[in-house]
């Protein structure tokens, strides 16, 4: 079972203990900054801790957690506390507050970057693109790299480079028993396994190494059609991705017009389908696709031209800035039949500005690898679909829940079973088992090598296997 039923106050020695071992600080709910600490990115969480330690090195990682231990607190990891159903916090635990970790350090030769698991793909983006490099993350720069990479991780670049997991070279992990290993191909190869896409079930990671890639200027941005043109535009798109070259991506999406440049003042409030371009390849290979998109239908509007990939990166971070209520739900998808279309159409009067609806290609390079070579084992889906209520009133809280659920619920029949864990809510052991599919039974395995008493289950947990032959 773990300590998931083992809460007790943090005792005084205990925490003066701390207070003498640890860089960072600590925050208990008396504290200046605890108020602060405890938000999430996501407004609808609402968990109070019995201390957060705010770790600015790994020493600082390995004593919270032996404390944790030693008194029975049940434990959370927090990154970049974009986690939608909070799993950040753990209401009377402790919490490992990665934040303060940030360095980067880019090795232009090897193309590499070695990361700590406070930064957020901003910081990341900002120091790979001084060299002209990326590496696959997600769509919104705030972001933390550790819980998206440890979920798998896909973005703009997923088609062409695959998963953030398929571009991990080695990670640095602080275990439960207290021991900091290097997990690689080489070394610890199990655990390295099971960190691409096995989610925070098997250690503190303090240090991510990523391979990268030539990407430095892009052709990106929004096309948007009328509701209207919403089938013939998907099913267009469902039948044109697969057969398009990696170096071309676009997401699907359904949503409201937000009332801000560079969106035309006539189209504010619009309710609207359409496309987030990116292409990593020649202008005239985009522009030959973009082409075909606006013979199925003509656009309401186009912002497309070339950027910086970390503009790209940046352009979502102001209409979902921290603080807004969230609900999301994920489904993987193979095919889009003509029914599945139809339930997009009758939810896509989305019932907020910033609620939306995202279908995200992860074939191309995505595909390759076989379904036992890391932990995320579904290799062979198109897309990574998300239906996400926000809005940043708590009144609007049930409205944009009630959306995202009847939306999914309504579309779950048509998707291929299981989902990103990243885009889960707490949603219950057989939808963590349907994610990892036949991998579920080796990750247990793993999981009982190398947290044998369920310490680190505040996630989509994976609870070990009972014995390991």
């Amino acid at each position: 079972m773990g300590l998931s039923s083992q809460r007790s106050a943090l005792t005084g020695p205990a925490l003066s203990n701390l207070r003498e071992r640890v860089r960072g600080r600590l925050l208990s709910p008396d504290d200046d900054g605890y108020e602060a600490a405890r938000c999430l990115f996501n407004a609808m969480i609402d968990k109070r801790p019995a201390l957060i330690v705010q770790c600015v090195d790994v020493a600082d990682v390995m004593a919270a957690l032996a404390v944790a231990r030693a008194q029975g607190l049940d434990v959370a990891m927090r990154s970049g506390g974009h986690n939608g159903p909070g799993l950040a916090l753990v209401d009377g635990g402790l919490v490992i507050d990665l934040s303060p970790m940030r360095g980067v350090r880019v090795d232009p030769e090897a193309r590499t970057v070695r990361v700590e698991p406070g930064c957020t793909w901003g910081d990341v983006d900002h120091a790979t693109h001084a060299f002209g490099l990326a590496t696959v993350s997600g769509i919104i720069s705030t972001t933390g790299v550790g819980g998206l990479t440890l979920g798998g991780g896909h973005g703009y670049l997923t088609r062409r480079y695959g998963l953030t997991i398929d571009n991990l070279v080695s990670a640095d992990v602080v275990l439960a028993d207290g021991r900091l290993v290097h997990a690689s191909e080489a070394e610890h190869p199990d655990l390295f396994w099971a960190l691409r896409g096995g989610g925070g079930n098997f250690g503190v990671v303090t240090s991510f190494e990523y391979r990268l890639h030539p990407v430095d200027t892009v052709i990106a941005g929004p096309m948007f059609w009328p509701l209207d043109a919403l089938a013939p535009t998907l099913r267009w798109y469902r039948d044109w991705l697969p057969e398009a070259p990696e170096e071309l991506y676009a997401f699907y999406l359904t949503g409201e017009v937000p009332p801000a440049p560079p969106f035309p003042e006539e189209l504010h409030g619009r309710k609207v389908c359409g496309l987030m371009w990116c292409c990593t390849g020649e202008p005239g290979q985009a522009e030959a696709a973009i082409r075909q998109a606006r013979k199925v239908a003509e656009p309401l509007f186009e912002h497309i031209g070339e950027m910086p990939y970390p503009a790209l990166q940046s352009l979502f971070d102001g209409l979902y800035a921290p603080g807004d209520q969230w609900y999301w739900k994920g489904d993987f998808v193979r095919d889009i039949s003509d029914a599945a279309i139809a339930v997009h159409r009758r939810f896509a009067e989305v019932p907020t500005t910033q609620s939306t609806m995202h279908l995200y290609p992860v074939d191309g390079a995505a595909g390759r690898p076989g379904v036992g070579e890391t932990a995320w084992g579904h290799r062979d889906i198109t897309w990574s679909m998300v239906i996400a209520g926000v809005d940043p009133d708590p009144g609007r809280a049930d409205l944009i829940r009630d959306w995202a659920r009847d939306y999914w619920q309504a579309l779950h029949p048509h998707s291929a079973g299981g989902a990103y864990v990243n885009f889960m809510m707490e949603e219950g052991e057989a939808r963590v088992q349907a994610t990892y599919g036949d991998n579920f039974a080796r990750l247990q395995a793993i999981k009982a090598k190398y947290d044998p008493d369920n310490v680190f289950h505040v996630n989509q947990n994976i609870p070990p296997a009972e014995a390991v032959a």
